[in-house]
């Protein structure tokens, strides 16, 4: 019962800590601690120090040069504070298999905790260090430079980043979970390959929108202080949506395949 009061306590004030640092808004603080107190429920101490590198390593990087990356911001629905829209986004996946794992306890749900994380941290990573990049990104869809901040495209910079991102993940859930090493080389991979679908995703099927005052194509419904309007992507598939399903699908190609290679 202690443990829970102190686990509780710690929860709250990491979540009144990103607020105060300016890296969670009210709402993000909130959908943080709830998605800490479902970790804790499922995975215990070391599933809230796993989903803590995260969190912590991400809001990092975010903050890491900001002012570089404010006319990039122009292009992007939100910032590097996160609000409850965007922690779900990031860690509502890797909360829903903490408690299915607490009601029906099973070692496939601790992979897909992990690899929803180790694909979130990826996609982070080689969004806020990729954007820092001296060279224009190469978009997937056309093979050609296109502006920084742009959803689907990658860079040399970027790529690296997200093999860093997903190497810290698998690292750490190697020490904590006492995975195999085949199995952390897996999680790493398939950690990787989250930030591949969601590139993919980014660029085929999330919406962008143009401001029609100063002509910018933007993740933002609104710019200029005027409803921007849609030039392609589908409905409701903005980049919450897109690092949402990018987690899940990975987590659940990840279940598959150490199942079906075990």
């Amino acid at each position: 019962m202690i443990e829970v009061l102190i686990v509780f306590i710690g929860i709250l004030l990491t979540g009144l800590a990103g607020y105060s640092l300016k890296s969670l808004t009210v709402s993000g603080a909130i959908a943080a601690i709830i998605t800490g107190l479902a970790v804790y429920l499922g995975f215990g101490i070391n599933g809230l120090v796993l989903l803590g590198v995260f969190f912590a390593s991400s809001s990092l990087w975010s903050k890491y040069k900001s002012s570089a990356k404010n006319s990039i911001e122009e292009k992007l629905a939100k910032g590097a504070t996160r609000d409850w829209r965007q922690v779900f986004a990031n860690g509502g996946a890797a909360g829903f298999f903490s408690i299915v794992h607490y009601y029906h306890p099973n070692f496939i749900w601790l992979i897909g905790f992990v690899v929803c994380l180790a694909s979130a941290n990826s996609d982070t990573w080689a969004s806020e260090i990729g954007s820092l990049s001296r060279k224009h990104p190469v978009y997937i869809r056309t093979f050609k430079r296109i502006e920084k901040g742009t959803s689907g495209a990658i860079s040399m910079l970027g790529s690296t980043a997200a093999l860093a991102g997903s190497l810290l993940i698998s690292t750490f859930s190697y020490w904590l979970f006492m995975f195999s090493f085949r199995l952390t080389v897996l999680i790493f991979l398939f950690g990787y390959i989250g930030n591949v679908i969601d590139t993919i995703i980014g660029a085929f099927y999330q919406q962008v929108y143009v401001c029609k005052k100063c002509g910018i194509e933007t993740e933002k419904k609104e710019h200029c202080q005027i409803a921007t309007t849609r030039i392609k992507g589908i409905p409701l598939v903005d980049n919450d949506m897109v690092n949402f399903l990018s987690g899940v699908l990975t987590a659940i190609l990840a279940i598959l395949v150490i199942q079906l290679t075990s």
